[in-house]
């Protein structure tokens, strides 16, 4: 399960690092709302049309329940409207550079809030693994002398990645629940707002093979991109997703040397070799201590192991879902911050 956790969250990374300089290509033609809401609304209604075509949910899947729908709805808020419309006001009185540098906070604050909010484990090699996987990704975003003058200019930037961070945490919450149908509300409910703020701005809607480009990009690099994010958040929780995720922008970069004929600089050499050593630091963790379960009653995928011992009168298939309960145990074993391992340290 970790190392399932750690292959999506890079694969989500790669989507939506890829995202990047294919908008770029559109981003001429649209106004950043637009192009927004077009990205967002491709991955709703792409994965919803997916959904449609391919028939009901994975068996092993199931759907939002209770107050999932609320975390959820607020994680939409934060990160899919409140994120976007901050940024843009930042971005209004922040120098390129200095936006660019700080849009790196998304990772640490992810990582902050898991930490000391929602209760995630931590150890210094983890906090290591962090630093330098976001070293790596200041070194990338660096151009030039930093401003601060304008104070509230990067203050809403940084409160955007903040409003981001809080999506990540409170979609993690959320995480047992079918991806795909976490995607695709978000997708749905981010476009359509970003969208009509366009419109309302005085943005005309744009030429239909624009339009189906953008949706294209925001299909795979926002829309299957956060399928796979929601599953690494599943298994190993925010904090190593985050960090693993934060190298996307280096994605980005590899990909524009080969679409733009951008050269290869040193800086580029530098950000991979932080975010190499940040990445093995985390693969390589070794969390293991005893640990509690407590008694506890939810239904999720999982398979029959040293967490799920409980019977059924007939065959299932692994892994498979239903609602089942948990007795108290104590005992011993590699383990990330998954559903049954939310304790303190």
């Amino acid at each position: 399960m970790p190392r399932t956790g750690a292959t999506t969250a890079i694969l989500a990374a790669v989507l939506f690092g890829l995202s990047t300089p294919l908008a770029k290509l559109l981003v001429h033609d649209l106004s950043p709302w637009m192009l927004a809401g077009l990205l967002y609304l491709g991955s709703g209604i792409g994965l919803g049309l997916v959904r449609l075509l391919t028939g009901s949910r994975k068996r092993s899947e199931r759907g939002l329940r209770g107050a999932e729908w609320f975390w959820l709805l607020v994680a939409v808020a934060a990160g899919g409207i409140a994120g976007p419309v901050l940024l843009m006001f930042g971005l209004m009185a922040t120098p390129a550079s200095t936006a660019s540098l700080l849009l790196n906070l998304e990772g640490v604050f992810t990582a902050l809030l898991a930490w000391f909010v929602f209760r995630e484990g931590v150890d210094r090699r983890l906090v290591a693994g962090m630093i330098a996987i976001v070293a790596g990704a200041v070194v990338l975003s660096w151009g030039g002398p930093v401003s601060l003058a304008a104070g509230w200019g990067p203050a809403a930037v940084a409160a955007a990645c903040l409003m981001w961070a809080v999506d990540n945490n409170l979609t993690r919450k959320v995480s047992l629940a079918d991806p795909a149908d976490i995607a695709t509300i978000k997708g749905l409910v981010a476009g359509t707002v970003n969208v009509g703020i366009a419109l309302a701005l005085g943005d005309g809607l744009p030429a239909a093979p624009t339009a189906a480009a953008a949706m294209l990009v925001g299909l795979l690099g926002y829309g299957v991109s956060l399928v796979l994010f929601v599953v690494a958040l599943r298994h190993i929780g925010a904090a190593r997703t985050g960090a693993y995720f934060s190298t996307a922008p280096f994605v980005g970069g590899i990909a524009s040397l080969a679409i733009f004929g951008e050269p290869l600089t040193v800086g580029l050499a530098v950000a991979a070799t932080l975010m190499g050593l940040g990445v093995w630091l985390h693969l390589t963790e070794d969390h293991d201590h005893e640990h509690d379960h407590d008694e506890m009653e939810h239904d999720h995928p999982h398979v029959h192991d040293e967490h799920h011992r409980h019977h059924h009168d007939g065959p299932v298939t692994e892994p498979h879902t239903h609602r089942h309960r948990h007795v108290r145990l104590r005992h011993r074993h590699a383990h990330f911050p998954d559903a049954h391992h939310v304790h303190r340290h």
